[in-house]
């Protein structure tokens, strides 16, 4: 059974700023309630650093979960609304706020982000 939605917000940690340390990462992932939960990053305040992309994929790939990269820099999802509606986790990297917001608002992302929150589908939102 599916966990109530809910956002996660962290001010720091994590896989990004503590590696060695998995504890958060894996109560993010535990909080969607199923076994092996779609995680999808989405890198747009960091500009789609390379660097903190690798590290998400580094860190998620050992775990038991399905991890994805949402890059709006370098989009490659055909059909951006079912793409993020897909995922169980949608995992928001840190950076420039404001500038991530100008682009999501640009490509429609923060609505659909707004809508699978407030929607009747369960989704976790780190």
């Amino acid at each position: 059974m599916r966990r109530a939605r809910q956002i996660i917000a962290m001010g720091g940690g994590g896989f990004s700023m503590e590696p060695r340390n998995p504890l958060l990462d894996r109560y993010v992932l535990a909080q969607a309630g199923v076994s092996t939960p779609r995680i999808c990053f989405v890198p747009t305040a960091s500009g789609d650093s390379r660097p903190y992309i690798h590290r998400f994929k580094r860190f998620f790939e050992k775990e038991s979960c399905q991890p994805s990269c949402l890059a709006l820099f370098r989009l490659e999802v055909a059909d951006l609304r079912d793409f993020l509606l897909s995922q169980d986790i949608i995992y928001v990297g840190g950076g420039n706020t404001r500038n991530m917001l100008v682009l999501w608002r640009e490509w429609g992302g923060g609505r659909t982000v707004a809508r699978s929150v407030g929607g009747r589908r369960g989704l976790s939102r780190a």
